[in-house]
This record gives C-alpha cells, structure tokens and sequence, in this order.
C-alpha cells in the first residue's frame, strides 16, 4: 500500500468519523466512497466508524472486485454506478441525516423553496425512486437522480451528496442538512414560497464565477 493511499484511506476514516459527531451519520449507518485507481476506496459493511483502521477500508475494482479483509458496504452498486457516470465526481457521502432523511421519507423532489439550493446543482433536489438497499435497481435510480445535480434523496431511506473531493462532499453534506432543517421548520410553520425559474437561472449561471478570482 502506498502512502498515497494509506493518506486517502485515513481521510476516508476521519470523514466517517466528522459526519457522526456532527450528527449527519448515526453509529454505522451510512457511507463513503472515494475514486481510486480504476475503482474505488469504501467503508467496510457494519463497522463503527470510531474502531475502523485504514486497512478495514475495501477496495473495490472497476468489475466490482472486493480486496480487503472485509465486507464493503452493502452500497457499494450505486457508489461505483455514481463514480462510473460523473467524470467530475471523486468521492460520494450517503447518511441517513435526520432532516434530510425525514424528507426522503416524503418521496418527492424538493423544488427551488431557497436560492442555495442552486450550490447543489441546479433548480430542484430529485428524489430517487425507492429501490432495496444494496441493488443495482437502486444504483440506476440514483445516478438518475443525480443527473446534472451534486445531491439526491433516495426515497424512504436517506439521502446521496457527491463532490470533486472529500472536502466538499463533507461541506455540502452539511449545507445540506442545514437546509433540510430549515425547509422542515417552514414547513412547519407554513407553505413555503418558491424562487422563480429566472431568478434560479440567474443564480446557477452566476455560480459559474462564484468563489473564483
């Protein structure tokens, strides 16, 4: 193993780690993927992330292939399916975060209630079509989802957020979260109102240059 890889590898780890104790994951609900070679580098199946070792994480080859000492996660499918049909895509987070999963449990695409949603990649958060965890049916619903899009609910059982690295697949797991908290509370309170198409093209062709100098 190189020390490239045992780095990636303890990235992967500590990123299991961050997502529980910001609440995000739940004990060893959930997971992670990062591109590797010509495959991929997940969390093992069922582990406590606190107890994982950089030798627990499995490598998985472009023909679904495990090599490790233990069992990949049971969705490894629409971790590899994702990492297949997005170039631009290094590393995929799946959890069951409270207010993101109580709204997959809704089955429905969440329109443009907030600019910021925008950042995710476009006008609307799809929702895949509930399919049994760990089936390749899921894994075609999901890159579906995910089509021109960096975030998805996958219906009745949590959501999948993508990114060009671990770093931001972390942060926009957490915007994320916060914005399913806050499309919760006005829902709560109210029906929330809707940012106009134009002013959701607006916002996404300025993203173009967003944070660039």
């Amino acid at each position: 193993m190189t020390k490239k890889e045992k780095e990636l590898r303890q990235k992967v780890i500590q990123a299991a780690i961050d997502l529980e104790i910001k609440g995000l994951n739940q004990c060893k609900s959930g997971n992670i993927s990062v591109r590797w070679k010509k495959g991929m580098l997940i969390t093992p199946s069922g582990m406590i992330y606190s107890k994982l070792k950089i030798d627990d994480i499995v490598y998985i080859d472009s023909n679904f292939k495990a090599y490790g000492k233990r069992k990949p996660s049971i969705e490894t499918p629409f971790h590899m399916g994702i990492l297949k049909n997005k170039s631009e895509i290094n590393t995929v987070i799946h959890t069951h975060a409270p207010y993101g999963t109580g709204l997959s449990l809704l089955g429905k695409a969440i329109p443009s209630y907030h600019y910021m949603i925008a950042f995710f990649g476009g006008s609307n958060i799809r929702c895949a079509k509930f399919e049994l965890p760990g089936t390749f049916a899921l894994a075609k619903q999901a890159v579906k989802a995910l089509k021109n899009r960096k975030v998805c609910f996958l219906a009745n059982h949590g959501i999948i957020v993508t990114g060009t690295d671990i770093e931001e697949a972390l942060r926009l797991t957490e915007e994320f979260e916060v914005f399913c908290k806050q499309l919760t509370i006005a829902k709560i309170n109210g029906i929330p109102k809707i940012v106009s198409k134009n002013n959701m093209k607006k916002i996404i062709k300025s993203l173009e240059t967003y944070g660039k100098q």
